[in-house]
């Protein structure tokens, strides 16, 4: 099984919206062969606590435009490392060093990755380490 295409539509949007307010480093690994409960991971970092809740706020208000709100989140009070759960697909908005630290694409490497198009050109995605 693999990511539906309204889910991978999501993440498009998710990324887009990441993008703008300067996230970097934006991943989207498709993960529905190994959990039943997501298609998508979008992992996207922040270089510090203001502008990982200005990425979470960018996603939130980007995807409540198409009908989408998240049914969980967490990680809010420290801005550290929040998590968006729209069922289909789970944003990681990370401080750069929790990224490094957890390196969610290590974790998740043998998953394929879904090209994502940033501004209209193909994002550039970070080599899992």
């Amino acid at each position: 099984m693999t990511a539906t295409q309204e889910s991978i539509d999501l993440t498009a949007i998710a990324a887009q919206a990441a993008a703008d307010k300067l996230a970097t480093q934006i991943v989207a690994i498709d993960v529905s062969e190994h959990l039943a409960i997501t298609d998508i991971f979008l992992v996207v970092s922040a270089s510090n606590e203001r502008q990982v809740d200005a990425v979470v706020d960018g996603i939130e208000e980007a995807l409540l435009k198409t009908g989408h709100k998240p049914t969980r989140r967490e990680g809010t009070t420290e801005m550290r490392w929040v998590l968006l759960d729209y069922l289909d697909m789970v944003v990681h908005v990370q401080h750069t060093e929790e990224r490094e630290l957890y390196a969610l694409e290590r974790l998740w490497k043998d998953c394929p990755r879904i090209p994502l198009t940033i501004d209209g050109k193909p994002a550039e995605s970070p080599e899992s380490a």
